[in-house]
């Protein structure tokens, strides 16, 4: 079955990466930048897949730092036109201070989290947050692992932290209330590098530290789009010993959860 999806920041590392892997599958994207002259360098990720069965790309230049409000956020997926799934990978990136932050990781996404699922069409959302971003240790790190995971949240990214968690959970609580209707996928990588797709250590990683490479994240993003059955899950990624498809395989069928123990 064919999809229409729509990546918000679409110009960033992790969507740049997506988009081919999308577009093979015969799926026609949609990606959201915020400017004009980013166009080109979007345009030509379509030059990378070959043949004749590869979706069609469309370039949609808005700045996401203008969604004010649900209703901004639903005109930017009605003009992408016939929408059924959405890709968070936008973000502040640390530009422009903590209001900017909050602006784009918080308030914007959760406009698009809602719009999202107040649209028919629209029955899968895939936001790309972060390993730590949680309030409550789960049973299945060490004390170790949670205080490392408090000293980033707390100390070297808080303002960061915060607007992640908040449109972590929105888009726990929609999905949760909206039933198999609609499915908030929630991909939380440690730390980003740009190593070539690795094999990975998926659902509840071990720990709270660790490194995935951009191109691991979107194959992963790719994989849980395409996967039959997914539920509503905070899905943690790193490095590790298993095959990709494998991996989403196995947490598909087995239902894993990272949210478990947080109050959502």
């Amino acid at each position: 079955m064919s999809h229409h999806v729509l990546i918000l920041g679409g110009h960033g590392k992790v969507a740049q990466l997506l988009t081919p892997l999308l577009l093979r599958r015969s799926w026609n994207v949609t990606s959201v930048i915020r400017t004009q002259e980013q166009v080109p360098t979007v345009q030509k990720l379509a030059d990378e897949v070959k043949g004749g069965q590869a979706g069609k790309l469309n370039v949609l230049v808005r700045s996401i730092e203008d969604v004010k409000n649900e209703a901004d956020a639903k005109k930017v997926l009605d003009e992408a036109q016939g929408v059924d799934y959405v890709v968070w990978s936008a973000g502040a990136g640390g530009r422009g201070g903590p209001e900017r932050t909050y602006a784009i990781d918080r308030d914007a996404a959760i406009h698009f989290i809602r719009a999202s699922a107040s649209t028919p069409s629209i029955t899968r959302v895939l936001l790309v947050s972060y390993l730590a971003s949680r309030r409550t240790k789960p049973s299945w790190w060490s004390d170790e692992e949670w205080k490392a995971a408090e000293d980033v949240n707390n100390n070297a990214l808080p303002h960061y932290y915060k607007a992640k968690l908040a449109a972590d959970e929105e888009l726990y609580r929609v999905s949760k209330d909206k039933g198999d209707k609609f499915v908030g996928i929630n991909l939380r990588p440690g730390t980003l590098t740009l190593d070539p797709p690795s094999k990975v250590e998926l659902g509840k990683t071990k720990g709270s530290k660790g490194d995935v490479s951009r191109a691991t994240v979107a194959h992963v993003a790719d994989a849980l789009l395409a996967a039959d059955g997914v539920k509503n899950a905070w899905i943690d990624l790193l490095e590790g010993d298993e095959d990709i498809q494998g991996a989403v395989t196995r947490v598909v069928k087995e239902g894993v959860d990272a949210a478990e123990g947080e109050n959502l």
